[in-house]
């Protein structure tokens, strides 16, 4: 699904003829909506039977919210998933301005209300579906260098990308307190999934590299 994936196939494996079709996003699905933005609202969506995610969001509630609600004492996390484990639920119980919803018919109502869009990943691959649909939306994006692993964005440009728990607070909040500075950045993400990420894109390619197999094969 990435150049990361590739390179692990050719390093690890050996192997020597590998092509990679990224991941895509329905941009007709996860289109931007014209809703009201809560203010100094954070989102992160995905499963959260996923240890990486698990890791994330606990990482992000338990060192980066609290140093984000120093600033802006309001500020909201909503974690959207299925399957979250206990301990998630009790943490959120603890933590004022942090709700768990658990499975939810259609994650985009809380993508399109939300100020921001969090990736606070430390670990995991491939790529992330999540941020493909958040860009989709034209919502603004703060990823680690993680998270946003294996997709063709640039920091400053399709979204913001840092690490460590102070340079990731630090520019949560200044992504919730300027909106109109950091707007641009959904637009050009928009813009990218269009040009590279739709699957009927993806499905261009994924013909290419099936005829050049079949070409290639020798009984």
């Amino acid at each position: 699904m990435s150049e990361p994936d590739r390179r692990v196939f050719e390093d690890d494996y050996g192997c020597r003829r590998v092509m990679v079709v990224e991941n895509g996003v329905d941009e007709r699905y996860f289109e931007p909506q014209d809703v009201l933005v809560k203010p100094n609202s954070m989102v992160f969506t995905g499963s959260m039977d996923w240890r990486p995610n698990q890791d994330g969001v606990r990482y992000f509630i338990e060192e980066i919210f609290p140093a984000v609600k120093r600033t802006l004492p309001d500020a909201t996390f909503t974690v959207v998933g299925r399957n979250p484990p206990r301990w998630l639920a009790d943490l959120a119980h603890s933590c004022p301005g942090v709700a768990v919803t658990g499975t939810v018919d259609d994650v985009r109502p809380f993508i399109a209300e939300s100020a921001l869009y969090v990736v606070p990943l430390r670990v995991g691959g491939g790529s992330r579906l999540k941020i493909l649909e958040a860009l989709s939306m034209e919502k603004p994006v703060l990823s680690t260098t993680i998270g946003a692993e294996g997709l063709a964005v640039e920091d400053g440009t399709h979204l913001l990308v840092r690490d460590g728990t102070e340079p990731f607070a630090a520019a949560a909040v200044e992504m919730l307190t300027r909106p109109h500075r950091f707007g641009q950045l959904g637009a050009s993400g928009r813009g990218l999934i269009m040009r590279h990420y739709t699957w009927d894109a993806l499905a261009v390619k994924m013909a290419r590299v099936w005829q050049k197999a079949v070409t290639s094969y020798h009984v």
